[in-house]
């Protein structure tokens, strides 16, 4: 066979047992309940008052007995009513710079987020703030909301500085990945930002782009923004993170009923980010 067709065959058939032991775990998971799964977000490490953000996927929530806004009230009841909950709402999937060339006018109000249903309905539930920012919009809930989301159109990169995920570090806020993991982290863009200048390679284009947005009173905004290198997207590999962050007691993962979790520090992130670069080592593959 084929040296090239060989890799795709070896391809499809990691992808089925991937997909068969997602699917089973779902199948056979215990079920589980609104307060099973407070208990194990707790005991994961989500304290009262944290700043948390949170990635999903609902495809991979296992057996769980409740409604996605259940998952929602538990991550509020988690962080309580001094904490801070944040949830990703980009309009796009896909290369940013693709959707960048659409020119589409972002509207914090009627813009739908196309990172999954519970973000869209984070986004939609009242007194939950939405940043204004045409490509990585944030909805955010709790005590720092209003704080979090302001400014964060005048950011340079969509998650560098000024923005909702570069203001992580400033709360010593955590990452939650919930039936998902380390690939989805959108608050990497800010590490990319940071370390830029110490890097043998920009991961923004030197592009500008001029990016129009809406806020919720109608106002006009237009955001001048370098975005992620498309070339280097595709190269991108945050397990290169995993090593260090469990050496040093960073990554905490657990699971209830079919549902894996993980949670981060966004500090711990960006001290991982950092260590491995003063080895030159990046989280990109060759």
């Amino acid at each position: 066979m084929k040296p090239l067709i060989l890799s795709r065959v070896r391809s499809w058939v990691k992808r089925r047992v991937r997909g068969g032991l997602r699917i089973a775990t779902t199948r056979w998971g215990r079920p589980f309940s609104r307060s099973d799964l407070l208990q194990a977000v707790r005991g994961l490490g989500v304290a009262p008052g944290d700043t948390l953000l949170v990635h999903s996927s609902l495809d991979h929530l296992g057996r769980f007995s409740g409604k996605p806004s259940d998952v929602l009230a538990v991550l509020q009841e988690a962080v309580g009513p001094g904490g801070t909950l944040m949830l990703p709402t980009l309009p796009f999937t896909g290369p940013v710079v693709e959707y960048a060339h659409q020119r589409r006018v972002f509207d914090v109000t009627r813009t739908p987020s196309r990172m999954g249903l519970l973000t869209e309905l984070f986004r939609r539930t009242p007194g939950v703030i939405r940043s204004v920012h045409p490509t990585h919009s944030v909805a955010v809930w709790g005590a720092d909301a209003a704080a979090l989301v302001a400014g964060h159109v005048h950011a340079k990169t969509p998650c560098g500085v000024g923005s909702p995920y570069a203001r992580l570090l400033d709360r010593d806020g955590k990452i939650l990945f919930l039936g998902c993991d380390v690939k989805v982290m959108t608050f990497f863009h800010t590490v990319e930002e940071l370390l830029e200048p110490r890097m043998p390679f920009s991961p923004f284009t030197q592009q500008e782009y001029l990016l129009e947005s809406v806020d919720a009173d109608g106002r006009a905004w237009t955001t001048r923004t370098r975005l992620s290198d498309p070339a280097l997207v595709r190269r991108r590999n945050l397990t290169k993170l995993l090593p260090l962050l469990r050496q040093r007691g960073a990554w905490r993962e657990a699971g209830v009923g079919g549902l894996r979790m993980r949670l981060v520090g966004a500090r711990q992130v960006l001290g991982a980010g950092e260590a491995l670069a003063n080895q030159g080592i990046y989280c990109y593959d060759a």
